[in-house]
């Protein structure tokens, strides 16, 4: 039984750590599941060994979670239950007399980073820019800052088309960054400011001037979006620079022991126990979603890699310490699975916005 649960660990722990490569356009088709007792690709034989299985304790604690009540256009800070029918949502379809943006899209190579040169060879780095058909050249825009490349996964740009043209958000351009392949753990789950400098001082001047547009620095005014350890990376990112990132959307974060260092002993299972804890409340506001069979659900929590229960604590603790925040189980779905995500973007983008105001 504890060999079995061991195998299933390893595969979603496979699932969490890697992302396919994703060009603007198109989006090329995601590599093969991996095979059982497969070893993850970012770092051998991590995760490996048998995990204990989940308490009757953490039974009880992960049944409650569905009987939060429905999220709906109305909710407001909190906790909730979506599904288990996803229906996407309208926003994602292109509508007659909708301008629409165009995204830009260019090549970083590993060799001339400072941050990231490769540590196993040089690699590729596609990042897709999208801007608004109402961006005004020499204005800064509002930005979302999204990991995996993921609003083109998701169709971010005629999302955003849709809720620009509505006024439902302000007009903004989204960095939509692909991560570094065989290196995406490395620099998504190491809980530091590594990564956010990277974006800031060889990533978004580089956007800037392929787009041609201007960013804003107010952080009310920038977003991190991922999910799985993207969305650890856009929490990271918050964290150690709110100076910069005031909003975080986040989809199944991997917010458990996946990484660990010096600095930070229990990888990103400190932000439960003992980033937020312990430290002075900070001016974010969040969004976070994991699913019913999100991975490690079957594990002990005691473990610190069981992301429905990480998850689910986090949102605890954001509730105790007074920020402003939604947290979402998604009954009947897995880890970041495209049917909630097509269903909850756009409203959840709405949230995260709330409350800006243009300088």
């Amino acid at each position: 039984m504890k060999l079995c649960l061991g195998i299933l660990f390893i595969s979603h722990l496979a699932m969490a750590q890697t992302m396919p490569s994703i060009p603007c356009v198109p989006p090329p088709a995601p590599p093969p599941a991996p095979r059982v007792g497969q070893a993850p690709p970012n770092g051998p034989g991590r995760g490996r060994g048998p995990q204990a299985p989940q308490t009757p304790e953490d039974t009880a604690e992960i049944a409650k979670l569905s009987q939060l009540p429905p999220w709906t256009t109305a909710a407001v800070d909190g906790d909730y239950t979506t599904g288990p029918g996803y229906p996407t949502a309208p926003e994602l379809s292109k509508r007659v007399g909708v301008p629409e943006g165009k995204v830009v899209e260019f090549v970083m190579n590993s060799a001339d980073s400072k941050a990231y040169p490769g540590v196993n060879g040089a690699f590729q780095r596609h990042v897709c820019v999208y801007v608004p058909a109402q961006y005004v050249t020499g204005t800064n825009a509002p930005v979302i800052v999204a990991a995996d490349a993921y609003g083109m996964r998701y169709n971010l740009p005629t999302i955003l088309d849709n809720m620009i043209y509505d006024q439902r958000l302000p007009v903004m351009v989204a960095v939509m960054i692909d991560n570094g392949g065989a290196e995406r753990s490395m620099e998504y789950d190491t809980v530091s400011a590594k990564y956010v400098q990277f974006v800031e001082d060889e990533v978004l001047p580089r956007a800037e001037k392929e787009a041609g547009v201007k960013l804003s620095k107010d952080p009310e005014a920038r977003m991190t979006l991922g999910g799985s350890s993207g969305a650890a990376a856009a929490l990271t990112m918050a964290w150690f620079r709110p100076d910069l990132y005031h909003r975080v959307l986040s989809y199944s974060g991997t917010f458990v022991n996946l990484r660990n260092g010096p600095e930070a002993p229990l990888g990103a299972y400190e932000y439960i126990e003992n980033l937020f804890p312990k430290a002075e409340k900070k001016p974010l506001r969040l969004w976070l979603q994991v699913s019913e069979n999100d991975n490690g659900v079957k594990s002990a929590s005691a473990n610190r890699r069981n992301w429905v229960t990480a998850n689910s604590r986090l949102a605890r603790i954001l509730k105790d310490k007074g920020y402003p925040y939604q947290f979402v189980y998604s009954k009947g779905a897995g880890h970041t699975q495209r049917k909630v995500i097509n269903h909850t973007l756009p409203q959840a983008l709405e949230y995260v916005w709330q409350g800006y105001a243009a300088q």
